[in-house]
């Protein structure tokens, strides 16, 4: 064995053993709760280390990165969990099992012409809860607006929404934006049953925090591929 696959097999036993704690917490299953390894800028040759390893769903930033790794990851799910200009939806589709991040309308009917013939292509919505204007996705108080728009795709399999919290001081902290998405998704499921009861939120500092409040998708990164290179 490789220091570098017991390195990802440790990480993986220490993050799945918070969600477990934190399910406890909650009184949910862990089975409820799908891990994405985020590698975004994580070198190609590390990523195959990590699969062994058990982190076998990989989430990218953007598509161009996608496309290069992924030829050279076998074994891997792909979501792009980044942000998805409308140019290079084609893409994106092509490279990614699941897009996370439609943020609004006019890209959710872009992909479904684009998408081919066969099973709905499984997207997230995304929801700019905090309202962060450095940040794209739905408003929380609009985005009932959109569902006659949505329910017209065929092509595309709603599964649930997606959130980017807001930097905070603790953990804890981003607990009132994780709250507020589930209560975004309850109250959409309400007017429109066919959008999916995934939440995709929570990342290295707060998943667990994610988890107590349902989170059934985390990304995390820096806890399973370590500091991120800067500059």
């Amino acid at each position: 064995m490789t220091d570098e696959l017991a390195l990802f097999q440790r990480a993986r036993q220490e993050v799945l053993g918070r969600i477990a704690d934190a399910c406890a917490r909650a009184g949910r299953s862990p089975a409820e709760v799908t891990l994405v390894a985020v590698s975004k800028t994580v070198p190609p040759e590390r990523v195959p280390s990590a699969v062994e390893a058990g982190f076998t769903v990989l989430g990218e930033n953007r598509v161009q990165e996608g496309e290069e790794k992924r030829p050279q990851v076998p074994g891997a799910t792909w979501h792009l969990i980044g942000p998805l200009q409308s140019n290079k939806a084609r893409r994106a589709l092509e490279t990614f099992s699941v897009i996370q991040s439609v943020h609004d309308a006019d890209l959710a009917v872009r992909l479904n012409r684009l998408c081919d013939a066969g099973p709905p292509y499984p997207v997230l919505l995304q929801v700019n809860v905090d309202h962060d204007p450095s940040k794209a996705g739905f408003a929380p108080e609009t985005i009932l607006d959109a569902v006659e728009t949505l329910d017209s795709l065929d092509r595309l399999e709603f599964r649930g929404l997606m959130t980017i919290g807001h930097a905070v001081a603790r953990p804890d902290d981003a607990r009132p934006t994780f709250a507020a998405l589930r209560a975004v998704g309850d109250r959409l499921r309400g007017q429109w049953p066919r959008l999916g009861s995934e939440l995709s939120m929570g990342m290295s500092d707060d998943y667990p925090i994610a988890v107590e409040e349902g989170a059934t998708i985390v990304r995390i990164g820096r806890a399973i591929f370590g500091e991120r290179p800067t500059g």
